[in-house]
């Protein structure tokens, strides 16, 4: 089996049974904010694109990057669709032409022509990409690859049924906002990105420790910044809060617990996967010089990518956009439809929109008990959003249904809170359609009702198995210390004597001191 790299996510599968290229993303996304690092654009597309099998994981546009597929991907491949609750990915694929689909079922092996064997896995919380996320395992001539990239299973148990796996490609580096954008002291942001990235970092062994595969393969990560205003994003200012860590700070990371069997997939990369052993070649002659070198790389890079992003900066002002009746008219029929996003918020969210220079010209409430859209007065809230105006206008003109994977991702906006992190506020705008939203509140109403009966011992605590968030055995991810238990999929914490959540406003854990 022999896999080529085409950059964060990206890579080319080929077997004696055919190719199959996953999640190519080569144009800036999130509003020109991220770009893949290294600069993939020069690879031979032509060649690359013309692949038997597409996978695209999810829609995230970091994954799903629609001018490419249009313009390189051969609309002759068969898309190997992720069952998911809704068909926004395969409308969007079908819109730019592929024709040919296989509807895969989660976790159920599928055997294509030639002995080509792949299964899918699908995640489907709302919290999950937007509405789903997966991973494609892949078995051909007794050489099996795992191709995880942002997925977070609650466990791999599926995978290793399958048999040993011997390349596993994960996900290490950071992928939100946070803390960065949140209008803190910079020590604390410094602090809490430090957090952040061991946590990253600490769940990306555990999954590695799981599988147990014979190979190792950072992936989908980091993006690289750019644009001027983002520029302190990228990890290049010896930052410890840093979230955004490249393939080489892994490899120091994973050294420390003991890991000797990582390789790095940099664009044009190849990796030849054997069940004996696994032989990967580079592009670049030194692979330690060119992580040296990496500000030099991207300050080049930026040079090059400058008109790009002045261009995209044109296209989002629409002043004939009334934001106030457009967030009205988009966001007030889904209030009144809402049960459990709408009462999970529980207050007031506002956004401060600005020119771009910073300054506010408007001011706009969405009150969640209230089910309406106000203009702002002096209104307490405990969540509120900065960004410009004409990002909004942008999101309004396109009738963009999911502002996490838009504006918030693009780290182009500030955020501040009172008390703890609201997963609901920002699943309620990931879910700015009809179709979302009622997904999304029956899946909080058949989590939020269900029972997890299942008690496990840790520490000396007597736990339910299923974390409350989003179902983590924690058998695998719960790690106790005092008297709080820690998810580490997530870093949600629990107090134990009280069961209450530490990170977020409701998820009660079942909780008492073990005989």
């Amino acid at each position: 089996m022999k896999v080529t790299g085409t950059g964060h996510a990206g890579m080319k599968i080929t077997t004696g049974a055919g190719s199959i290229l996953c999640d190519p993303w080569v144009n800036p996304a999130y509003f020109a904010s991220w770009f893949p690092f290294p600069d993939n654009s020069q690879l031979d597309w032509e060649k690359l694109g013309d692949t038997d099998y597409l996978y695209v994981s999810h829609l995230h546009r970091d994954h799903f990057d629609a001018a490419h597929l249009t313009r390189f991907v051969s609309k002759k491949a068969t898309v190997l669709l992720p069952e998911y609750p809704t068909s926004e990915l395969e409308d969007e694929l079908r819109a730019l032409g592929f024709s040919s689909f296989l509807k895969t079922v989660t976790n159920e092996v599928v055997e294509l022509d030639g002995g080509l064997k792949i299964m899918i896995q699908a995640l489907t919380s709302p919290t999950d990409g937007p509405i789903g996320d997966s991973s494609l395992w892949v078995e051909y001539d007794g050489v099996r690859l795992l191709n995880q990239n942002d997925a977070r299973p609650t466990d791999l148990q599926r995978f290793t049924d399958l048999g040993h796996v011997h390349a596993h490609m994960i996900q290490f580096s950071g992928a939100i906002w946070y803390p960065m954008v949140y209008e803190l002291p910079q020590s604390a942001k410094t602090a809490f990105g430090k957090q952040k990235r061991e946590r990253q970092f600490d769940r990306t062994f555990r999954y590695i420790d799981d599988l147990k595969a014979s190979q190792v393969f950072p992936i989908a990560g980091p993006p690289c910044f750019l644009d001027d205003s983002l520029w302190h994003l990228n990890d290049i200012f010896g930052d410890e809060g840093n979230i955004f860590p490249d393939q080489h700070e892994f490899l120091i990371e994973y050294a420390k617990v003991g890991g000797v069997n990582a390789h790095v997939l940099l664009p044009g990369s190849v990796s030849k996967v054997t069940a004996a052993d696994c032989e990967t070649s580079h592009l670049v002659d030194d692979l330690d010089d060119f992580f040296a070198n990496k500000e030099s790389h991207l300050k080049e890079y930026r040079e090059r990518q400058r008109p790009v992003i002045e261009a995209a900066k044109l296209t989002w002002e629409h002043p004939e956009i009334d934001v106030l009746a457009g967030m009205k008219e988009r966001i007030e029929p889904l209030l009144e439809e809402s049960l459990y996003l709408a009462e999970g918020v529980g207050g007031p969210v506002r956004f401060d929109l600005t020119d771009p220079d910073d300054v506010v010209i408007e001011s706009i409430l969405v009150d969640f008990p209230g089910k309406r859209v106000v203009p702002a007065a002096d209104e307490k809230v405990r969540y509120r959003f900065r960004t410009e105006r004409r990002l909004v206008e942008h999101l309004l003109f396109t009738g963009e249904v999911d502002w996490a994977n838009s504006l918030f991702l693009s780290c182009r906006f500030s955020a501040a809170r009172i008390g703890q992190y609201n997963e609901f506020v920002y699943a309620f705008f990931k879910c700015l359609s009809e179709e979302r939203l009622q997904y999304a509140e029956g899946w909080y109403d058949e989590h939020e009702n269900s029972t997890d009966a299942e008690d496990i011992t840790l520490d000396g605590w007597q736990v339910q198995r299923r974390c409350p968030h989003l179902k983590a055995d924690l058998t695998r991810f719960g790690d106790v210390e005092g008297d709080t238990l820690t998810c580490l999929l997530h870093g949600w914490k629990f107090d134990l004597p009280s069961g209450r959540c530490l990170t977020s406003a409701g998820h009660h854990l079942r909780a008492s001191r073990a005989e």
